[in-house]
């Protein structure tokens, strides 16, 4: 054996007593291993339902605002429990082997007859990434409920 593959051969048993090393400490049970998948796209029943996220938004608006006046402290949290309950049911509906980032925006204000725009603007990619809106209206408040998924690899 020459000098040079004995050096490389020390270092990798130290690269690999290290690495074993650590990683029982970290985890103490048995270690999973995955692999690379190597999928640039989402199946097709992985794909983001726009109808199901607008229907959920449908409903978490509804349920939540049908009597509700505006008051400027009971709408702030209340934005922030529409906006986490439809996060979670969104989650739940696409299940745990999904690979879409939710982002989810829900807006209410006062409604005193003026007009009002919403926009956004997002750099994604057409073919997987979709959205879903959604929008409520009452004698004194507007909301407007955004799902946006986003695919990742």
């Amino acid at each position: 054996m020459s000098v040079a593959s004995t050096t490389s051969l020390r270092r990798i048993q130290r690269r690999s007593s290290m690495s074993s090393s650590v990683s029982q400490e970290g985890n103490k049970g048995a270690q999973v291993v995955l692999e690379n998948t190597y999928q640039l796209g989402p199946r097709e029943d992985q794909r983001f339902c726009t109808k199901k996220a607008e229907d959920i938004i449908r409903d978490n608006l509804h349920s939540h605002l049908t009597d509700a006046e505006y008051n400027s402290e009971t709408c702030k949290n209340l934005t922030t429990q529409i906006t986490e309950t439809i996060k979670t049911q969104i989650k739940t509906e696409l299940g745990n082997n999904n690979r879409f980032k939710i982002v989810v925006l829900v807006m209410i204000g006062a409604n005193w007859g003026q007009g009002a725009r919403v926009a956004s603007r997002c750099l994604w990619y057409p073919q997987y990434d979709r959205f879903a809106q959604y929008e409520y209206h009452n004698e004194s408040l507007f909301a407007v409920g955004i799902v946006y998924g986003i695919y990742y690899e």
